[in-house]
């Protein structure tokens, strides 16, 4: 059964119920459109660009020899020890890039003090699973190695996050602990089941439903298996390597028992979890700046918990 909304932050309200309509609500099967649409929100959602210390457009190893767009962000006020901070964007494994993340990365960068990169990761259905998870190892392991001395980063001070489906990479990533300082899931989508009580309770959203992650975990696995742990992280044996976690999550979002088992399971595993729930929010609140406050909240604590794990 849905949950009523009375609890729902103001501004996320107004957002529902004003002019601006998610995209999300009904997935379109023009895919193109679909990531106009979601580029489209992060302008008008996303607030004013903030000016940072230097942006530069790359080129970056991916998966399969693939070569993939990335950009850095370096903060007005680096660290001392300046690290590295790879952001996987969210977007059903379907839509995103690093125009619809550039404002996010930007506000990143400079509460945190640390270099942050994005990159275009193979996207589906043109490259079904595991395109994805290839790519943000592969990307993971340059910024360890030659893309720390390209960038003038500390390559032992590397920390990966991601929302929805990047924190599903991330989390990917993340499992491994090799080479990172921290992991920092968003909102992570992480059980390809949907076994969650929270689809039941947010069937129809708001923002995102369960008819739109199924038709997002279909078109990324495309056939694979789900129950494999580079698809589901929730599905993983053994996470005691695992690098420590920041973890949000919104209380208004059919992922938010994802989120929550995953703090579980990491900290049955031995692994240092700062859980985090937004509980008025909806999925997808980290870039929406420009109007609501709920989401430079996020940003502070994702830039506080990095900035400590890069520092020690």
């Amino acid at each position: 059964m849905r949950r009523s909304l009375p609890d729902l932050h103001p501004q996320a309200r107004a957002l529902l119920d004003g002019a601006w309509r998610p995209q999300s609500e009904s997935v379109s099967p023009d895919i193109e459109a679909e990531r106009g649409a979601y580029l489209q929100t992060a302008l008008e959602l996303g607030g004013a660009l903030e000016e940072v210390g230097r942006v530069e457009d790359l080129v970056v190893p991916g998966g399969d020899g693939a070569r993939l767009r990335g950009r850095a962000h370096w903060p007005r006020v680096p660290a001392e020890a300046l690290g590295t901070i790879l952001w996987l964007h969210g977007g059903g494994w379907y839509v995103g890039d690093v125009d619809a993340f550039d404002r996010v990365m930007r506000q990143l960068a400079n509460a945190s003090g640390a270099v942050c990169v994005s990159v275009d990761y193979r996207l589906a259905p043109e490259h079904r699973y595991p395109a994805a998870v290839d790519d943000a190892r592969a990307v993971t392991a340059w910024l360890i190695g030659d893309g720390a001395r390209e960038l003038g980063t500390d390559p032992g001070r590397v920390v990966v996050g991601g929302d929805s489906a990047g924190g599903n990479l991330a989390a990917v990533v993340g499992r491994s602990g090799e080479g990172l300082r921290a992991q920092l899931l968003v909102y992570p989508a992480l059980d390809a089941a949907m076994s969650g009580d929270a689809y039941g309770e947010f069937e129809s959203g708001p923002f995102v439903s369960a008819a739109d992650m199924a038709f997002c975990w279909r078109t990324y696995l495309d056939g694979a298996d789900p129950a494999d742990p580079d698809a589901s992280p929730l599905m993983a044996a053994d996470l005691g390597a695992a690098a420590p976690a920041y973890i949000a999550v919104a209380g208004h979002d059919p992922l938010r028992d994802d989120g929550l088992r995953y703090a579980q399971a990491l900290r049955a595993a031995g692994v240092t979890v700062s859980l985090q729930r937004f509980d008025d929010m909806p999925h997808g609140f980290i870039r929406w700046g420009g109007v609501a406050d709920r989401s430079r909240e996020l940003i502070e604590a994702l830039a506080g918990y990095a900035r400590e794990a890069i520092a020690r």
